[in-house]
This record gives C-alpha cells, sequence and structure tokens, in this order.
C-alpha cells in the first residue's frame, strides 16, 4: 500500500517519464516528415495540380490518401498502376477509354492543366504510406492466369522480335495488352488479349476497322474507342503494319550470299 507522497511520487515520475517519451517520438516523426512526404520534390506544378484538384472536387468521387468518397476508384497509386500517357489520354475524354461504362466529367483542361494533375498524382504515390495501399492479393495470380504460355506446338514459329513503336506507348496500348513480353498489367483483369499473335485473328483492314470503332463491331466490349482522341491515322497505320509484321511468314527471306567465282589458273609458258 502507497502513502499519499509514494503515490503523488509515482504519479508525478510516471507522468515526466511518459511525456518524454512522447516528446522525443513527437520529434523524431517530424524530423522525417520531409522524407516521408516527398517534401523535397513539390514543385510548382505538383502545387498547381493539387489547388485543381480542390477547386474541381475530385474527392467528391475519388479517395486519395484512403480519404474522400467511394465512387470512383482509389487515386493514390493511379500513375505506377496506369501510367502516365494513359491518364492524360482519359482525363481529356474519360468515355473514350470506356464507352459506356465511367460516368467521370469530362472537364475541359488543357494540356498543362493535365501535366499538373498528373504531376500531383505522381507525388502523391511516391509519398510514404508505411505499405498503403496494399497491393491486391489477386493481383499477381489474375496476371500469371493472363500471361501466355511462352510456347505452343500448335501456334507455329515465335513472333519476330521488334521494337514495340512509341505510339503503343503515348496510346497506353501496353497498358492492357501485352505485346513482346512489355506491358499487360491489367489485361488479365479486363480480358484484353496479348497482340503478339493478332495477325492470326486479323488481317489488316479488319484491325484498322476493330481499332477504329470497336463499340460498332462488338457492342459492350472494354476496348476503348482511341481514333480521333489518342491515335491518328498515321499512327493507326504505323499500328497495323507493326501487328501485321509479327507474323513471321511475312519476313522477307534473306537472299544467300553470292558464291564467288574462282579466278582461272595461269596458262602454263612452254619452256
Amino acid at each position: 500500500m502507497l502513502t499519499k507522497l509514494q503515490a503523488k511520487v509515482f504519479f508525478l515520475g510516471g507522468t515526466a517519464v511518459f511525456f518524454g517519451i512522447f516528446l522525443v517520438l513527437s520529434i523524431d516523426t517530424h524530423l522525417k516528415v520531409p522524407d516521408q512526404t516527398n517534401e523535397k520534390n513539390l514543385t510548382p506544378a505538383v502545387i498547381a495540380g493539387k489547388h485543381i484538384w480542390e477547386q474541381n472536387n475530385c474527392m467528391g468521387c475519388h479517395t486519395l490518401f484512403g480519404e474522400g468518397a467511394y465512387y470512383a476508384p482509389e487515386l493514390t497509386k493511379v500513375v505506377e498502376r496506369r501510367g502516365k500517357d494513359w491518364i492524360k489520354i482519359f482525363i481529356k475524354n474519360p468515355a473514350a477509354m470506356f464507352p459506356g461504362q465511367r460516368k467521370m466529367v469530362k472537364y475541359d483542361f488543357n494540356d498543362e492543366q493535365i501535366d499538373q494533375v498528373i504531376a500531383f498524382l505522381e507525388w502523391c504515390g511516391n509519398v510514404d504510406l508505411n505499405g498503403f495501399p496494399a497491393d491486391p492479393p489477386l493481383r499477381d495470380a489474375l496476371q500469371a492466369m493472363g500471361t501466355p504460355t511462352p510456347t505452343i506446338a500448335s501456334s507455329g514459329p515465335a513472333p519476330l522480335k521488334k521494337p514495340v513503336p512509341a505510339i503503343f506507348t503515348t496510346a497506353s496500348c501496353i497498358g492492357c495488352h501485352q505485346i513482346q513480353g512489355q506491358g499487360g498489367a491489367a489485361g488479365a483483369l479486363i480480358g484484353a488479349p496479348p497482340l503478339d499473335d493478332v495477325f492470326r485473328r486479323y488481317d489488316r483492314e479488319k484491325l484498322i476497322t476493330w481499332v477504329k470503332d470497336p463499340q460498332k463491331i462488338k457492342p459492350g466490349t472494354k476496348m476503348p474507342s482511341l481514333y480521333g482522341v489518342a491515335v491518328n491515322e498515321a499512327q493507326l497505320n504505323e499500328i497495323a503494319d507493326y501487328l501485321m509484321s509479327l507474323n513471321p511468314a511475312s519476313a522477307t527471306p534473306t537472299a544467300p550470299a553470292p558464291v564467288p567465282t574462282p579466278a582461272p589458273a595461269p596458262a602454263v609458258q612452254p619452256k
């Protein structure tokens, strides 16, 4: 049984010790804040993007750092998930990327404003949130299910290895489709097939018709209508030519090197 003096000393001493621990932890946390919050990358573009985010009440639909509404997707890691080119196309015209599915407002942002919003979202994705948001538990399994086997006996020779044109990145084709081992992160989730053997399913004209208006050919498809939004006529032909060139049968056979004709032996002079 403690005396009044002992109880008083115990209370005041315990309070002082735990207040000291709290003070030390608070100071340590504040010293780590600049690195954890990615403060060094708070550029004017990031700040401008945050103002655009707030002025247009984006959190009325989206969550960021776990805060906001739950009507639309969480955007803390959206740049890592989708890529800058995909986001830029989506903000310009959400209906083109997800015809009849997404209800996002079409904001009339100019290119600079879109880049600022993306810069802000990229900054958010680099903040140290101690593992938030967690990776989807089935993502790796779904991607593995959607990854084609390297070789199939009945599929013929493997496609030729060619550099992927830039349009596949700028139009975000490889955000959904896998091509030459690149991209395809969302392929298994939305059913986007790999494109290495698309020449077996489509000829050039059918491929162009499909990319121009996929909803007309297959209503309800998740393939976005990118023609006129992110892909022009020349780029569409570049895509078709590239995918058709993956057909090994279209490779130009290498002509055998000519066999040099041996020089005639010198005539033997009579003695």
